[in-house]
C-alpha cells in the first residue's frame, strides 16, 4: 500500500542503496545545512518506492528508482512527472499540505536544494503531528463524531466534483475492477500457501466472485451513470489526518489510474471497512450516512458488500505479505498473521450480511426524530432516509437549502406524495440489498404507514414504528432553536407544529403491537435503554 510522510515500513538511519546515486544524495540531505530553512536534524524514512525526509517543518518525498512492475520510476523524467502527478492528485484534497515539486541539484554529494539542472526531484510537503492521523487517533479512542460529519463532507464534495470516467476508457469498468479483485486474491493465496488460512482464502474467494457475478451487470452500469471517477484511491485511516479541526485525506495513489479510477461506492467503502475493523461500527455507519445524505447516491449500496469484502482482503493480503518477511521477529509475524486472520473474517461477515428490517418513525416537528434515527443508525447499523433531505432533493435544493427560493414552495400534497414515493422507492432497494433501513420522516398519516409496513411484509422484513414523544413547549424550544441555527435540513416553525397537531392521525390500536415509544425530553436517547431493548427484540423477530 502508499506511504505517508509520517508513517512509514522502516526508519533506517541510513539509506539501503548506500552505493549507488539516490543513496549517496540521501546520505548528503542528512545535513540540516542543505536546506534553506531552519531544520535542527533531518530524518529520513524509507518505503519500498520512496525517501522521505523531514527536516524541520517540511517534508522532502523522493521516488526511488525502482521497476516493481506495476510501476516503473528508473528515469529521472518518470520520477519527475510522478511527483507531477502526486502534487496535482493531493491538492484536490489537501492544498495546504502538498507546496510544489521541488528540483533537487548540484551533485550527488553537494545537492542544491531548488538548483538547476536537476539530478533528482522530490514533492515539497508542510509536516503535520503523525499523532493526528486517524489510525492513531483511533488507536486511542480519540476520533470523534464530527470528525466522521467532516470527513463524509469534505469526500462527498469532493466526489461531487469529479468527471466521470469516458466508458470506452476501461478504467473502473466491471472487468477492470474483476482483475483487481483476483490480482488481490492471488497474491493473497500465493502469501498463505500451506498455512492454515489457505482453505479459508479459497473460501473467500469463491464467495466474492460469486458476488461479482450477481452484481456485474450492476457494476457496468455505475460505470455508464457516471460513478466511475479519479478519486483519492487509498482512503484509509492512516492516509487522513485532523488538521485545525478538519479531516484532510492526504496521499492519493499517483502511479496507477486504474487504482484510482474507481467506482465512487469502492473509494466510500475502504474508510467504512477501516472503521469496521477497529471495532468503530457506530462511527463507520456515520461516516456512511453522512457521506450518502450529501450525495444521494443510495444507488450505489447494492455493491457495498462487495466493495467492504474487497477492501478487507487487500489489507489482509498487505498482512500476509508482511507476515512472510524474514527479518520480522517472532512477535512481529504472530501480530501480522492475527492482522491477517482479521481482516479474512471481515471480509466473510460483509459477505454474508444479511439483515434486513424496516423502521419508520412517527412524530411531531422537534418531538426528536432525527435526533433518534442519527442514534438508531449508529446502534444499529442501520441506513437512514430522511424525509427532510430527500424533498429538498427532489427540488434541486441541498439539505440546507431554502426552500422559499423554489416557485410554487415544496411543502404542497403533491410534494409531500412525491416525497414519500421516494422514501418508498429508496427504502425498497436498500432492504433489498440486505440492509437495516430507518426511514426518518413524520408518518402522521395512517395510510403513509400502512404503506411502508406492506413493503416489510411484502420483503419479508421486521417492522417496528419508533414513535417520538416530547412535550408541546420542548418542541417548540427545539423548533425555534433550529429556526435560529440554520442548521438542519428541517423548515417546519412553530404554525407548521400547530397545524399538525391538528391533522395527526394517531396510531391505531392494531399498530401498537409494532409500535415502541421514546419518550424524548431530553438531548439524546441514552436513557432510554427498554425501549431500545424492546425495538431490538421486535427487529430480531422475538
Amino acid at each position: 500500500m502508499k506511504d505517508s510522510i509520517n508513517q512509514a515500513k522502516r526508519p533506517p538511519d541510513i539509506p539501503q542503496a548506500d552505493g549507488d546515486v539516490q543513496g549517496r544524495l540521501i546520505t548528503a540531505l542528512l545535513d540540516p545545512r542543505r536546506y534553506p530553512h531552519p531544520a535542527k536534524r533531518v530524518q529520513v524514512m524509507e518505503t519500498h518506492i520512496s525517501w522521505v525526509l523531514l527536516a524541520g517543518r517540511y517534508a522532502y518525498k523522493m521516488k526511488k528508482s525502482v521497476d516493481l512492475g506495476f510501476l516503473n520510476f528508473t528515469d529521472l523524467s518518470s520520477r519527475r512527472h510522478y511527483c507531477e502527478e502526486e502534487l496535482r492528485l493531493n491538492r484536490r484534497l489537501a492544498p495546504q499540505l502538498y507546496l510544489g515539486v521541488i528540483p533537487l541539484g548540484g551533485t550527488a554529494e553537494m545537492p542544491e536544494i531548488g538548483a538547476e539542472p536537476a539530478i533528482e526531484y522530490a514533492v515539497k510537503m508542510r509536516r503535520f503531528a503523525a499523532s493526528q492521523q486517524l489510525d492513531r487517533l483511533a488507536e486511542h479512542g480519540k476520533i470523534l463524531p464530527e470528525h466522521m460529519d467532516s470527513l463524509a463532507a469534505k469526500i462527498a464534495h469532493f466526489h461531487n466534483g469529479l468527471p466521470s470516467a469516458e466508458p470506452a476508457a476501461g478504467l473502473g469498468s466491471a472487468t477492470a475492477t474483476q482483475a483487481a479483485v483476483l490480482q488481490t486474491f492471488k497474491q493473497l493465496q500465493a502469501a498463505l500457501a500451506g498455512t492454515e488460512n489457505e482453505a479459508r482464502v479459497a473460501g473467500l474467494r469463491q464467495a466474492i466472485e460469486t458476488e461479482y457475478g450477481v452484481r456485474k451487470e450492476h457494476l457496468e452500469r455505475r460505470l455508464a451513470e457516471g460513478f466511475v471517477r479519479e478519486c483519492h484511491g487509498d482512503l484509509h485511516l492512516g492516509n487522513i489526518a485532523l488538521i485545525r479541526g478538519q479531516s484532510v485525506p492526504f496521499d492519493c495513489i499517483e502511479f496507477s489510474p486504474s487504482l484510482r479510477w474507481i467506482d465512487v461506492m469502492n473509494e466510500v467503502a475502504f474508510t467504512v471497512m477501516d472503521l469496521l475493523h477497529r471495532q468503530r461500527s457506530e462511527l463507520a455507519y456515520r461516516f456512511l450516512n453522512a457521506y450518502l445524505e450529501a450525495t444521494g447516491d443510495y444507488g450505489g449500496v447494492p455493491l457495498l458488500p462487495f466493495y467492504l469484502a474487497y477492501r478487507a482482503a487487500v489489507r489482509a493480503m498487505v498482512s500476509a505479505i508482511r507476515a512472510g518477511q524474514s527479518n520480522l521477529s517472532k512477535r512481529d509475524k504472530a501480530a501480522a498473521l492475527a492482522s491477517c486472520s482479521s481482516f479474512l473474517d471481515l471480509a466473510t461477515a460483509c459477505l454474508a450480511q444479511q439483515r434486513p428490517a424496516l423502521i419508520i418513525t412517527h412524530g411531531l416537528p422537534g418531538s426528536g426524530k432525527t435526533t433518534f434515527s442519527q442514534a438508531a443508525l449508529e446502534r444499529l447499523q442501520a441506513m437512514r432516509i430522511r424525509s427532510d433531505v430527500e424533498r429538498k432533493r427532489l427540488f434541486g435544493l441541498g439539505a440546507l437549502g431554502d426552500s422559499r427560493s423554489h416557485t410554487g414552495g415544496i411543502y404542497h400534497a403533491e410534494a409531500t406524495a412525491r416525497t414519500y414515493a421516494r422514501l418508498h422507492d429508496l427504502a425498497r432497494a436498500l432492504l433489498a440489498a440486505g440492509f437495516p433501513v430507518i426511514v426518518d420522516a413524520a408518518f402522521l398519516k395512517r395510510e403513509e404507514r400502512e404503506h411502508f409496513r406492506m413493503l416489510a411484509d411484502e420483503l419479508a422484513a421486521p417492522f417496528a414504528i419508533a414513535s417520538l414523544k416530547a412535550s408541546s413547549g420542548i418542541m417548540q424550544s427545539r423548533i425555534v432553536k433550529r429556526q435560529s441555527e440554520s442548521s438542519d435540513a428541517s423548515e417546519a416553525d412553530l404554525e407548521v407544529l400547530k397545524l399538525l397537531q391538528e391533522k395527526e392521525e394517531v396510531l391505531a390500536p392494531q399498530e401498537q403491537a409494532y409500535t415502541i415509544e421514546f419518550v424524548n425530553e431530553k438531548e439524546g436517547f441514552g436513557s432510554e435503554d427498554s425501549a431500545w431493548k424492546k425495538l431490538e427484540r421486535l427487529l430480531d423477530g422475538r
